[in-house]
């Protein structure tokens, strides 16, 4: 190394790199300060100092304008894989104790729902009390961008092509189907046939795109000829639910999760019933995160059902 290189790391105020990762999440020095409670000068300042250490400008700050330079975005995958670390610090100090100790961080998808996923977890919180958890729940993209920076312990999302720097095993599979609220017009009919369902409003995944994970979704509103154009849309299933139950458009939804909402009478699954989309739920590990004890042993727990239990079986119809 040079010896500007060697002297760089002793000279760099690390605060500034949590500060540059918050203006990068926040979206702005405004709600960068809001969030820490500084005011925006401070912020600011510290931001140019970090651009003249680094000796890269890492933001385009206009009036109209606010976004993360090359550099930036380079930097910030840096700072997040640095946080991602340290964030796991407690942890590897609690390995080699009696009883498993430390916190497991789970990144998922909205309504992510596997009866087989959640008897693992019962078992293994039973025969580790002292291990805490936290789940956040995030769009597929934002759940993959946490376990390549290695900030989470493992997610579980939708994906179209599994990363390359990832691993990826099938959690359970899916179908989906096109559901009605209890307010539609087709909901009391006795009979109803696809053709029915050409020209009625749909509401959509913001993820129901070409290309994405969900593409099967999209070809099947487009079998039914339902309205190109959607009427609402959001990346959250809870809320693509409301929608459809609030009458503002059909719309696709896992039948395993619609289930209940079905036998209450809130909804009605509508043709076509043949030829569903299957999407598989993932569940996505790191393999370059050193993992603490409890990270491993939760690991195993769920390789140890993915093992014991049959796709077949973790295909929820």
């Amino acid at each position: 190394m040079k010896p500007c290189e060697q002297r760089f790391p002793w000279h760099l105020d690390w605060n500034l790199l949590r500060t540059f990762m918050v203006v990068v999440e926040q979206r702005g020095i405004s709600r960068a300060a809001d969030f820490l409670g500084l005011k925006q000068p401070t912020i600011s300042s510290a931001i140019k100092r970090l651009e003249d250490t680094m000796g890269h400008q890492l933001f385009v700050r206009k009036s109209n304008e606010f976004r993360v330079t090359t550099a930036g975005q380079r930097l910030y995958s840096e700072c997040s894989s640095i946080f991602g670390t340290v964030s796991q610090l407690p942890a590897l100090l609690e390995e080699g104790t009696d009883e498993l100790r430390g916190h497991i961080s789970i990144a998922t998808a909205s309504h992510v729902i596997s009866e087989h996923f959640d008897e693992a977890l019962r078992r293994f919180s039973e025969r580790q009390p002292k291990v805490t958890f936290s789940f956040a729940v995030a769009e597929s993209d934002e759940v993959v961008s946490r376990i390549s920076q290695n900030r989470m312990s493992l997610g579980m999302c939708l994906l179209h092509t599994i990363p390359a720097d990832l691993q990826a095993k099938i959690l359970y599979r899916e179908y989906f189907g096109l559901f009605c609220g209890n307010k539609h017009p087709l909901f009391d009919r006795k009979t109803i046939d696809v053709a029915d369902l050409a020209g009625e409003r749909a509401v959509s995944f913001q993820t129901e795109v070409e290309g994405s994970a969900l593409e099967q979704v999209t070809r099947l509103r487009l079998r039914a000829k339902i309205a190109a154009q959607w009427s609402g849309v959001s990346s959250n299933l809870l809320e693509v639910r409301r929608m459809i139950g609030a009458n503002i458009g059909i719309g696709a939804l896992p039948l395993h999760v619609a289930r209940r909402d079905v036998a209450l009478g809130l909804l009605r699954q509508l043709p076509p019933f043949e030829d569903l989309p299957l999407v598989n739920i993932y569940l996505l590990t790191n393999p370059r995160r050193r993992r603490s004890d409890t990270e491993a042993a939760f690991l195993k727990e769920f390789n140890t059902m993915l093992e014991a239990v049959s796709l077949d079986e973790r295909t929820y119809s």
